[in-house]
Formats: C-alpha cells, sequence, structure tokens
C-alpha cells in the first residue's frame, strides 16, 4: 500500500513538474504586450512592387498568416541581405536580423493613452556578425499617417512623425488597429519610408527613471557645459551640467537627455545617446549583470513592448559579444537637417519641420538596412 502510494505521489510530482514547465515556457516565450501584426520580412526575390497597398485584406508572405495591410511601397526595395538561402549559425538563439522601434514618450501616464514620441529609434540587431545598428528618425518629419478610423480619416491625414504615435493611443480614439501607439507609428514609418519593424519598446518619463534607479544610476563623462535652464517662462528647467565626470540618478538623467532649447534637436539626439551608451556600460557591469533579469521582471507592466522575455534575454546576451566598433549610431548628416515649416490643419497654423525630401529618406533607410552607412560620413557615433 505504502509503495503504491509512493508510486502515485511521484508520478503527480512529475506531473505538476512538467505543467510547471510548460506554463513557465509559455510565459518565457509569449510577447508582454500587443503585438504589431506587421507582414514578416520576405526574400526580395518574392516582393512584388508597385503602387502602395493598405488594403485589410492584402495576403502577408512569410511565417505569419493574418491579414494585414500590406506595406510594400513602390520603389522601395527590401535589403538584398535580409534572408539567406540557407540557415546561417546564429548567437544567441537569435535570429539573423531583427529590427525594434524603440520610443520615448514625453508623459509620465502609466497607462500611455497620450503622448508623443519624443525620442524615436530603429535598432538593427544582427545575430550573426553580431551587430546593433541604431537609427535615429527625427520627430519633426512631415509624413502622411495610414490607418485613422473612418470617422476621423478625412481630417487626420498628415501629421509630425511624433503625431502618429499620439494618434495611435487608447485615449484618442482615432485608431483602433493592432499595438495602440506603436502600432500606428510603425505603421507610419513603414508607409512613409518602406522600413518595417518586427517588435517595439516604448518608455514613458517614469519608467525611464526607474530603469536608472533600478540600475544604481549611470556614469557619463562630458566634454562641455549643459544648460538646461529657462529661456522664457514656458520652459522647463532641466538644470545645469558641466563639464567633466558625472554619476547621475534617474532624473538627473532624464533632465540631461532632454536639454534642446540653447542648443539644437541634433545635439539633443546626440546627448541621449551618451546616456544610452551609459545605461549599456550599467547593464554589462559585474555588479549589476547578475540583476538584469530581476530589473525586467520589476519593470513589466511599466513599459510598452511586445518582446518575449526569452526575445529579451537575446539582446541581453548579444551586448557582451559586441566590439567597440559594433554598437553603432547614426542619423541624417548635418547637412541634409534643413529647417523647414507647414501647414498643419489640426494645428491651425504652420509648424516647425525638418525639410528633407522623402526619397533622400528612404535612400538613407536602405542603406541603413542593408548595414551600408559609415558612421562618420552619416554624423553619428559610437560609443566612447
Amino acid at each position: 500500500m505504502k509503495k503504491n502510494i509512493l508510486i502515485i505521489a511521484m508520478i503527480l510530482i512529475g506531473g505538476l513538474t512538467i505543467t510547471a514547465g510548460i506554463i513557465l515556457f509559455q510565459r518565457w516565450n509569449r510577447p508582454l504586450g500587443a503585438s504589431l501584426e506587421l507582414p514578416t520580412r520576405t526574400p526580395i526575390s518574392e516582393i512584388q512592387t508597385g503602387p502602395t497597398d493598405l488594403s485589410p485584406t492584402a495576403t502577408v508572405t512569410g511565417n505569419l498568416s493574418i491579414e494585414t495591410p500590406s506595406l510594400v511601397t513602390e520603389g522601395i526595395p527590401l535589403p538584398t541581405n535580409t534572408m539567406e538561402p540557407t540557415k546561417p549559425v546564429t548567437v544567441c538563439g537569435g535570429p539573423p536580423l531583427m529590427y525594434i522601434l524603440g520610443v520615448g514618450v514625453d508623459t509620465n501616464d502609466p497607462n500611455y493613452l497620450y503622448g508623443l514620441a519624443d525620442v524615436i529609434r530603429i535598432v538593427r540587431v544582427d545575430f550573426i556578425k553580431p551587430k546593433v545598428t541604431v537609427l535615429t528618425l527625427p520627430r519633426d518629419l512631415w509624413v502622411e499617417i495610414p490607418d485613422i478610423v473612418e470617422k476621423y480619416a478625412d481630417t487626420i491625414t498628415h501629421g509630425k512623425l511624433n503625431q502618429s504615435y499620439l494618434y495611435g493611443g487608447p485615449g484618442m480614439l482615432y485608431y483602433d488597429g493592432p499595438g495602440g501607439g506603436p502600432g500606428l507609428l510603425a505603421r507610419t514609418i513603414a508607409h512613409n519610408y518602406g522600413l518595417y519593424v518586427d517588435y517595439y519598446g516604448a518608455v514613458n518619463m517614469s519608467a525611464f527613471e526607474k530603469i536608472v534607479d533600478a540600475l544604481g544610476g549611470i556614469d557619463i563623462y562630458l566634454d562641455q557645459d549643459w544648460d538646461g535652464r529657462p529661456v522664457d517662462e514656458n520652459t522647463v528647467d532641466l538644470g545645469y551640467f558641466t563639464a567633466g565626470q558625472h554619476h547621475m540618478n534617474g532624473s538627473e538623467a532624464l533632465r540631461f537627455a532632454r536639454i534642446r532649447k540653447k542648443y539644437s534637436e541634433v545635439t539633443r539626439t546626440d546627448n541621449q545617446t551618451l546616456v544610452i551608451c551609459a545605461l549599456k556600460d550599467k547593464m554589462l557591469s559585474p555588479s549589476v549583470v547578475g540583476s538584469v533579469p530581476k530589473l525586467i521582471d520589476a519593470l513589466i507592466g511599466t513599459i510598452q513592448t511586445d518582446l518575449s522575455p526569452a526575445q529579451i534575454s537575446q539582446l541581453m546576451c548579444v551586448l557582451p559579444k559586441l566590439s567597440d566598433d559594433d554598437l553603432q549610431f547614426i542619423r541624417f548628416p548635418d547637412e541634409k537637417m534643413v529647417q523647414g515649416r507647414v501647414y498643419d490643419p489640426n494645428l491651425g497654423n504652420t509648424t516647425f519641420v525638418w525639410d528633407i525630401p522623402i526619397e533622400d529618406i528612404r535612400q538613407f533607410v536602405r542603406d541603413f538596412e542593408n548595414d551600408a552607412i559609415p558612421v562618420k560620413s552619416s554624423g553619428g557615433m559610437m560609443c566612447p
């Protein structure tokens, strides 16, 4: 009798162990947020070029069996090195390439109902080389915004790139497609420039502060003074940062990353890159690297992402494998950053935009996808 009870207990324990393993595996591979549901990347030989097709019944090629808008834009071929005929060897269990939309949102709204995308980066992760290239898309590009709900489709047709995230937010009721704000921003980028992403990650200001503080702060060396004090009564006081070495907490890092008024959007982008590099260094430091999984777990619910824990683990795995030359930040060259103004019917007046010809942007995007942009020629930088 005792023997039978022991056997039954062992079977129950084994079954519970297997069940727990299955649940953990499912959680490990489950996206942490709403997926973008964009078309998968298709071999160049299978792409049908032609007019932009935004019909809701377009067929998706690749391994994602859903009905979703086709975002193949005329004259914007996909990079020839996107897929190989044979499966290549990759590091960290990742795919050959992964494209991630990174967004910094200008609010503290914990539910991400509203907010502008004040930081827009596309991260190209090459798991074969390995290499990570980060492209900055200026927030003040004037774009056509697709997929607005029928009620507002006639009035909201264009806007700044950062507004597409706002219009996609669930608080606005302008968009009811997949992914909310990140979803509409990703579709806007694909619709205008032919660049589409696999996943997204969005961080608001309070979540950014939590990340920095959870890491114990970051260390940044500044080669000049940076003045973020108010220039008028409508300007937020972001403080004054002297040249030299700084250990910044979350609040300080956020204020430094937002300084712009006395400088330019371009210099702010470069300062934000310094902050990203400092975050990378801190996450790879011996004192922190072991606690990063706990950090990620603690931040679930405060950030927006459709990455799974397994994919986040792959990205963390690839970071220490990068040489100094294999983490690159690129942006449009200074000579392309021409200031202009355009009439915004939603605002009822003219607004500032970067007047970059759309074909120049598309070509830059193609070169980015093909890993063909030298950092120095792009005005970009590598981590110091």
